[in-house]
């Protein structure tokens, strides 16, 4: 029997698909010019929206902490890995987004799949939107509670669904910006049902921190509706351009989380060096707020580009899709705008349904008008002769 053989025969059929995924090895710092196959490439894909990953301030600062705190943590943060940087760090996040209190995680994926199981028990209901991140579905799944999903940004159906279990307790989990589409949640709607119905509400702001909002702050900030929501979730590893995840509220909630959280309290804490990195970055989104209004120019300028050549395109945010449909069509697409020096990979199943593929097109506050443009043009040129 060959133990080998199902996974090959997989594996075989995810090529056939088009659906088959091959690492793309980065020979650069992350920024928005990369060196990909020996080769200069305008980045149209990263998650490092503002920049910061090559910052040469953050990387300044985060050397003078890796010289005097070390390489590692040396264990988890209930034993001996908190250390005055993560301190620091969780000060300064509860700062930015007006919270009494901040706790850090190693990853955005660990804090959403700790705090959601943390948060609910059996008897419990999450109601959940149908397009939330893998890193909720999973969290969703690791809870006891009931999970409910309702339909993508639709508050009636929301409504109806907590009507029909009266009197049960739980939580209203939703990204604040969704990771495909690029769409923002309907806040107002969101917290107005969990305050009315007695529930906790949750927002993931990986997509949202450093983004939208007059400062960068969030969808609380987009909505003017500071210190609404109940748990604010976010990455560290995407505008603030460093590693980790968080958790922002009130004193009660991130006790209860450190006391509680699994992938917490079992997870050896993340290295003095990438807590000082993310700190510097995050005093660099108040101090220099030129990259997120540039961000949101950038956003608004290629949206219309793209329009202006014949191509669907319209977002708030520094995530653009760009329509395709088929999985064959959008990897041709792709490796074409590579083969002219545009970095954009497509996006297929499971990401998104199948016979949705899509360009995620991906902004930089440092992208140039005239890079922006090009881009747009190269977009639309390889769609229409793809």
């Amino acid at each position: 029997m060959d133990k080998w053989k199902r996974m090959e025969g997989e594996l075989q059929a995810l090529r056939e698909q088009h659906l088959y995924r091959e690492i793309k090895v980065i020979e650069s710092p992350q920024r928005s010019h990369v060196r990909y196959r020996d080769r200069d490439m305008l980045m149209l894909a990263s998650n490092s929206y503002l920049d910061l990953c090559d910052e040469a301030q953050v990387k300044a600062y985060a050397a003078k902490v890796l010289m005097e705190y070390g390489t590692g943590s040396g264990g988890s943060r209930l034993t001996t890995g908190t250390g005055i940087c993560h301190i620091r760090l969780e000060d300064a996040l509860a700062r930015f987004k007006g919270r009494e209190a901040a706790i850090v995680f190693n990853t955005g994926f660990a804090a959403n799949s700790g705090v959601i199981p943390c948060l609910c028990r059996q008897g419990d209901v999450i109601y959940s939107d149908e397009l939330n991140h893998a890193s909720i579905i999973d969290g969703c799944r690791q809870s006891r509670a009931e999970t409910v999903v309702y339909r993508h940004n639709d508050m009636a159906d929301l409504e109806r669904k907590i009507r029909e279990r009266p009197g049960r307790q739980g939580l209203i989990v939703s990204d604040g910006v969704f990771s495909m589409d690029g769409d923002i949640v309907d806040l107002p709607g969101l917290v107005e049902l969990a305050d009315a119905y007695g529930l906790l509400s949750m927002i993931d702001e990986a997509h949202a921190t450093g983004v939208i909002g007059a400062t960068g702050r969030g969808c609380e900030e987009h909505f003017r509706m500071e210190g609404r929501v109940d748990v604010l979730m976010g990455t560290l590893s995407k505008a603030i351009g460093a590693e980790g995840g968080y958790v922002c509220g009130s004193h009660t909630l991130t006790e209860y989380l450190k006391n509680k959280a699994r992938s917490y309290i079992f997870s050896t804490s993340l290295s003095p060096v990438t807590m000082a990195a993310a700190k510097r970055a995050l005093e660099l989104i108040e101090e220099e707020p030129w990259r997120v209004e540039r961000l949101q120019e950038n956003i608004s300028f290629f949206c219309g580009r793209l329009r202006e050549h014949g191509v669907e395109a319209a977002s708030e945010t520094a995530i653009i899709p760009i329509r395709i449909g088929e999985e064959e069509k959008a990897v041709k697409v792709s490796e074409r705008l590579l083969e002219q020096g545009f970095f954009i990979p497509a996006i297929r199943y499971p990401t998104v349904k199948k016979g949705e593929a899509m360009l995620r097109a991906a902004l930089m506050a440092t992208h140039t008008k005239e890079e922006l443009a090009a881009a747009a043009a190269a977009i639309a040129r390889t769609i229409a002769l793809a």
